[in-house]
This record gives structure tokens, C-alpha cells and sequence, in this order.
């Protein structure tokens, strides 16, 4: 599909990775609707790129929240051809330590924010995107979830946040599968360690621990390495149903 004059729609799209997703569409000259918790922030970088970008305040837990936002793109671009869910976070509780078992509602807070979060804008995109005009090839568009290595190598105190991301893979190929007949694509990027505002907190030490583990290059990714991704399977139209790693070769140890 090509990028410009259509529509994206980013989750989580005003920092990190969907920070430099919106960047890197817009660039591409694509119109971009920022969907993100912090308004402010969104619509700062919004003016910082122009006219073809648009923030909606978006809590992707909330499904008022969401469906309402798709309304804002619809009514300002007129279509969505592009969703790239970025949106979520992590979590450190083992499945039992020395407190007991791990706290039920928190596990069910990274379901809801990192699996449904994923979910309920992928719905309502393939749902606006049916009733796009197809390209040549009858593609109407193309939907573009976020998992973690983390869905393969879980470590040790990562299960509500594993479990979260290898069902946001689990869903790639079934949603694939059942979006083919609208001309939809679905993949999955499966980022390694990134350098994220959320990795900024970790310390010195650890940061070179995960970046030594690395096999090459042996540093953290770059945003705009994964937002590279992103415009390669949107410009590659046999992409669909696929889990791409993005993550240097590492594979995570238990702890």
C-alpha cells in the first residue's frame, strides 16, 4: 500500500515507538491521528508536524474512548487505511513470591491495557476499513500490532506481560485470516530491548547488561528502527499474518 495521501491511526502516538511511527508516516506523507493518554504531549507533537496530523486523547481500555476516536479520523481524513498499536506496558510480579500469589487484578490491568488494548482498535479499524476503495491488488488496508520478544522469552517475573504479548501474537494470523476477504492485512512486530522513555528508567548497569546480551548490533534498537518496519509491511503487500522479531538476534535468559 502506499503511504501517502492515506490515513494512519497511532496508538500510543505521542512517544517512544509510536512517537516515531507518527514522524515517520507523516514524513512518508501520510495523514496521521495521534491516540494517546497524554493530550498535551500528542498535540505538541502534532503542531510540530503539520496540518495532516491530528491528536485524539485516547485511553485504549476504554471503548468509548476508542470508538469515539476512530469517529475523529473518519471526520477528518475521511478514511483510516493504517492502525500501528503501539499503546501499552509492562509489569514485574513472579507468579508466586514471598507475599503470595501474584495480584489478580493487576494481571487482568496488563490483559486489558497490552490484549484488548490491541484489540479493540484493530476492531474498529477493520471495521472502518472494509469500506475503503481497494488498491489494485483489492487491498483496503493494513493493521499493524505490537508484541515483545518477551512472547517467546519470557523471564522471570513476566508472566501477566508475557502471557499478554504471545496473545497479540496468537490473534496475528487468525485476524489475517479472517480480514482477507476485505483485503486487510494484519502483522505483528515483536520488538527486543528498545530505547523508550519506559527503558529510560533502567540503570546504567542494566542497560548495559540487555544491550551486552545483544549478539549485534550490541546496543539498544532505535524508535525509528522499528517505525522502519512498520513502512516496510506497509509498503509490502505479501507481508499478512506474520510475527516479525525485531530484536538484533537476542533471545532473553530466565532472569
Amino acid at each position: 500500500m502506499d503511504i501517502s495521501g492515506k490515513t494512519a491511526f497511532v496508538t500510543g502516538g505521542a512517544s517512544g515507538l509510536g512517537e516515531a511511527t507518527a514522524r515517520r508516516l507523516y514524513a512518508a506523507g501520510a495523514n496521521v491521528l495521534v491516540a494517546d493518554m497524554n493530550k498535551a504531549k500528542g498535540d505538541a507533537l502534532c503542531a510540530e508536524l503539520g496540518d495532516r496530523a491530528v491528536c485524539a486523547e485516547v485511553d485504549v481500555t476504554n471503548a468509548e474512548s476508542v470508538k469515539a476516536s476512530f469517529d475523529i479520523a473518519i471526520k477528518r481524513f475521511g478514511a483510516v487505511h493504517t492502525l500501528v498499536c503501539c499503546a501499552g506496558s509492562g509489569w514485574i510480579g513472579k507468579t508466586v513470591d514471598r507475599n503470595g500469589p501474584h495480584d489478580l487484578d493487576v494481571f487482568k490491568k496488563i490483559i486489558d491495557l497490552n490484549l484488548i488494548g490491541t484489540f479493540d482498535p484493530l476492531r474498529w479499524a477493520a471495521f472502518h476499513m472494509q469500506n475503503n476503495e481497494p488498491n489494485e491488488d483489492g487491498e483496503r488496508g493494513v493493521l499493524i500490532n505490537t508484541a515483545s520478544v518477551a512472547a517467546f522469552d519470557g523471564q522471570m517475573g513476566q508472566v501477566a506481560y508475557a502471557a499478554s504479548k504471545s496473545a497479540v501474537v496468537g490473534m496475528t494470523l487468525v485476524v489475517a485470516r479472517d480480514l482477507a476477504r476485505s483485503g486487510i492485512r494484519c502483522c505483528t512486530i515483536a520488538p527486543g530491548t528498545f530505547d523508550t522513555p519506559l527503558t529510560g528508567f533502567m540503570s546504567p548497569e542494566a542497560r548495559a547488561q540487555l544491550a551486552e546480551q545483544t549478539p549485534f548490533p550490541k546496543r539498544f534498537g532505535k524508535a525509528d528502527e522499528y517505525a522502519s518496519l512498520v513502512q516496510q509491511i506497509i509498503e509490502n503487500p505479501f507481508l499478512n499474518g506474520e510475527t516479525i522479531r525485531l530484536d538484533g538476534a537476542i533471545r532473553m535468559p530466565p532472569k
